[in-house]
């Protein structure tokens, strides 16, 4: 049976994938689409709502995002957000300008309580939203009322309850709006007719049919690191399967310490087809002399694809290549109209010429959704709750050139770090957590003697879906104990520091 389906059109802004991530979790499933998207496929979609994403530009620029007028006359609800707020006033009529007074960030709004997407939902009749825009829309198009005004935007919401259109100027997918996600749901569920009945049990029952149906007869090959998105997209694609598939693990020298023998132990006797492929020498080769993080990543991509290659010669024909891309990776890698971050080994790092084609069954999902269909899948909860850790490894842990000998630096510096943070009993708290051999030596004095060594950086995150995350406030006595370890047991390293970044404006990963 098919579910029903909200799509969320993107117009560029970096909040897109999080839009559907908050619909899904209204229980109704959600795709996003470029606006680009013809409307006789989205009409063929079905959908019982759109949502316009926020975006960077100008909606009166002509070379700006724009979309056909007669996408309001489809008698689908549309909710419009931010920019997508702006470009339905526009587009039906009314005045879009750029702001006397910009907003940024939390924002006091002044709610009418009786719209439906503000009632019913525990909403003070003032509250913070979160802003971000310079432009805003000064003059409502015919048919259109106020439901919210901020003391710089007098039309932070309005709506046309007849033709179900709705528009937000702030950001109701973000956790900075007081119950924003109510506001979501509401549109999804009383505005739209939702029933959010979509589960993990029903996406995974699709998925196994639609790659069943893909693979046909094929032979299928993965790229098992161990973590969490592989592991799940394996016992995924074995649920389709089953014997056509084989797992490899490429171990490219660049994991943590003892990993590789964990992942080979973890997975030996699962009953699939495993290959360990001792490659680290293969992959230092290729990187010797480069420091540049995207130079490393497009190498490290490449190779894994030439390894698959050369192991895929041995094994006869091979038809389909399973990569656990995930959304994250997507957005960061630059999807529709959104400017790129960094590119994922994931998505940038394919060379044009392999004869296989891809299948990523994760795509569509956030690290959180992925460990609940791991959970639905029945895999073990050592696997699903493994720390999130990078194709490329620590090769993007550590900054400039890789050598041996900085490998074992970083391997044993991160091993205490996270046997600190276990010790403390932070480890299920913290949703990443690692250290960073950085680039930089410093004096230092140790025994007397004066050092010139390595700097220790250490990451540690809080976040719901790993496309904004906090710095965790780990306690200073475990950072000291931390410190203290590294520096008196890894040597050439000084000297430790703990990074209080918060992503956005810095990326999770050092590179």
């Amino acid at each position: 049976m098919a579910h029903q389906l909200v799509i969320v059109l993107d117009f560029g802004g970096q909040y897109n994938q999080l839009i559907a991530r908050r619909v899904r979790e209204c229980g109704v499933y959600c795709e996003v689409k470029s606006y680009k998207t013809p409307l006789e496929e989205i009409r063929a979609l079905a959908p019982v709502g759109i949502i316009f994403t926020g975006g960077p530009n100008s909606v009166y620029d002509p070379a700006s995002p724009h979309i056909d007028k007669a996408i309001f006359d489809m008698g689908i609800p549309i909710l419009g957000i931010c920019y997508g707020c702006q470009l339905m006033a526009w587009t039906l009529g009314g005045t879009v300008e750029s702001c006397v007074n910009s907003e940024y960030g939390k924002t006091d709004t002044h709610y009418d309580t009786s719209s439906v997407l503000f009632g019913g939902i525990h909403l003070p009749e003032t509250a913070t939203s979160w802003m971000s825009h310079t432009d805003y829309v000064s003059v409502l198009p015919e048919g259109f009322r106020t439901t919210a005004h901020t003391a710089d935007c007098p039309n932070a919401a309005f709506e046309n309850t007849e033709r179900k259109l709705y528009a937000v100027q702030f950001h109701p997918e973000v956790n900075h709006t007081f119950a924003g996600l109510g506001m979501i749901d509401s549109f999804v569920k009383n505005v739209c007719g939702a029933t959010g009945d979509w589960t993990m049990a029903g996406y995974a029952k699709t998925a196994i049919a639609q790659i069943r149906e893909k693979v046909g007869d094929g032979k299928v090959l993965l790229g098992l690191s161990g973590g969490v998105d592989s592991s799940v997209a394996a016992a995924l694609v074995a649920k389709a399967v089953g014997s056509q598939l084989t797992c490899i693990f490429v171990d490219h020298g660049f994991m943590r310490k003892n990993e590789g023998d964990e992942v080979e132990a973890a997975f030996k006797d699962s009953g699939m087809h495993f290959i360990r492929v001792n490659a680290k020498e293969r992959f230092m080769a290729k990187l010797s002399g480069v420091s540049d993080p995207e130079q490393k990543r497009k190498l490290i991509g490449e190779e894994f694809i030439r390894t698959f290659e050369d192991e895929k010669k041995k094994l006869g024909k091979v038809d389909f290549l399973v990569q656990g891309t995930i959304y994250p990776d997507v957005i960061e890698s630059g999807a529709g109209d959104a400017a790129v971050i960094k590119s994922h080994h994931n998505v940038g790092g394919l060379p044009e010429d392999v004869d296989f084609e891809l299948i990523e069954p994760l795509r569509m999902l956030f690290k959180d959704e992925v460990r609940k269909l791991g959970t639905e899948l029945g895999l073990s909860p050592v696997l699903v709750w493994r720390q999130p850790f990078p194709g490329p490894g620590l090769a993007i842990r550590i900054i400039g050139e890789i050598t041996d000998d900085k490998l074992a630096i970083l391997q044993d510096a991160d091993l205490i770090f996270r046997q600190e943070i276990a010790k403390a009993g932070l480890d299920k708290d913290i949703n990443q957590y690692f250290a960073v051999l950085t680039n930089i030596r410093s004096v230092g004095v140790m025994g007397d003697a004066r050092t010139y060594d390595y700097t220790i950086g250490l990451r540690a995150v809080t976040t719901n879906d790993f496309m904004t995350a906090d710095f965790a406030r780990i306690p200073f006595d475990t950072l000291a104990a931390a410190a203290s370890r590294i520096v008196g047991e890894v040597k050439n390293v000084n000297r430790v520091v703990y990074d209080v970044t918060t992503k956005p404006p810095a990326t999770i990963e050092w590179e």
